[in-house]
């Protein structure tokens, strides 16, 4: 028996002369959490409204459950779907809004009223059944969109980008509230978003995007500890880069430095190659004198530290990289104990693991 809810073959969707998606090929296992994920433009959005069957793609199918749905209208396919303006009808009440789905699926009155309480205690807006959308705050209308999406039990849940309006603090209590429902459900749900924290939070899976194509798929930690472009790299979190040539044995040459990296296997550079190193901030440590095995050694000068609660943002100079500068994060205590501020000399340390490389602009 298959394990796959969505299955996607070669989509490729066109507008004119621009292409959305090219040839995408994807597959969206049963109880899964899948992100979509990448900056404005890049295609994942049109890729929902496709399985949604909102939009007709012009090449390849979509597969639910085994079954081809590709030109079957959104009526005729199992989903329940949340936007990000929630779409909720501004006359009808909150328990009229999440039994509009129910009524079209001809659920009896007291089936109906039934179903609406349950919903609404699963989203925690018990009480709130005569009350309307303009009486609710944003994350309440969001959880009145979300009970509607799930009401008749749908096999599908498709979320676009539903967080973006909220602010910040109601942004991340609900998507951990979406996260624990949809665990609980064992729904299988695709969720776009721009937002790699959020992504990178709830995600069973993430699929990065970028200009109509998949760059990569992977768990969250995959997608950040082992991009397989500098795209995917630069977009999922901070990154340093640096222009290097590789000598051998594991060793490249930066500016006047030279840094030991862990080799990837199969993938070991030719002599004097142009190479990209990767580096995270927060793979970069200060020096300690007490270890045996420091890894790469590195030199320099403070020159910007930003406060950012938990963690500082180090902005530095290191000497022999010539015009290269960066960033690493620092436990806080660092700056309230005077160790690091503008000015200030650092002798700071990289693990070889820590730092990948690049052989060209696009793969690793």
């Amino acid at each position: 028996m298959s394990h796959s809810a969505i299955t996607i073959n070669n989509v490729t969707k066109r507008f004119d002369d621009f292409i959305a998606l090219k040839k995408i090929c994807l597959e969206v296992k049963k109880g899964e959490l899948v992100c979509f994920l990448g900056p404005s433009g890049c295609g994942k959005t049109t890729l929902l409204r496709i399985i949604a069957g909102l939009e007709e793609c012009d090449d390849g199918e979509i597969i639910q459950h085994g079954k081809v749905i590709t030109h079957l209208p959104p009526s005729k396919r199992d989903y329940g779907i949340v936007f990000q303006s929630y779409a909720l009808f501004p006359n009808l009440t909150v328990a009229k809004n999440i039994a509009y789905g129910l009524k079209k699926k001809d659920f009896e009155k007291k089936e109906a009223k039934k179903r609406v309480k349950e919903l609404l205690a699963l989203v925690g807006l018990s009480g709130s059944e005569e009350k309307y959308p303009s009486e609710l705050s944003g994350g309440q209308q969001q959880r009145v969109a979300f009970a509607r999406a799930i009401a008749t039990n749908p096999a599908l849940l498709l979320l676009d980008e539903p967080l973006s309006a909220l602010d910040a603090r109601v942004r991340e209590r609900l998507r951990q509230e979406i996260r624990e429902l949809q665990k609980n459900l064992g729904i299988t749900t695709i969720m776009v978003t721009h937002d790699q924290e959020e992504a990178l939070s709830i995600a069973d899976k993430i699929v990065v995007m970028n200009q109509g194509v998949i760059e990569q798929v992977g768990t969250p930690l995959e997608i950040y500890h082992q991009p397989k472009s500098l795209f995917v790299a630069d977009f999922v979190g901070k990154i340093n880069l640096l222009k290097a040539f590789y000598s051998r044995n594991g060793y490249f040459q930066v500016g006047q430095l030279r840094f030991k990296v862990a080799l990837q296997a199969k993938n070991e550079p030719q002599a004097e190659e142009a190479i990209k190193l990767l580096i995270r901030p927060e793979d970069i440590k200060l020096y300690d004198d007490t270890r045996n095995d420091e890894g790469n050694i590195l030199e320099g000068d403070v020159l910007k530290v930003t406060f950012l609660g938990s963690f500082c943002r180090v902005l530095m100079r290191i000497r022999g990289l010539l015009e290269d500068t960066l960033l690493l994060d620092l436990p806080h205590k660092a700056l309230v104990k005077g160790v690091i501020q503008e000015g200030s000399f650092l002798k700071l340390c990289i693990a070889s693991g820590d730092i990948f490389y690049f052989r060209d602009e696009e793969n690793a």
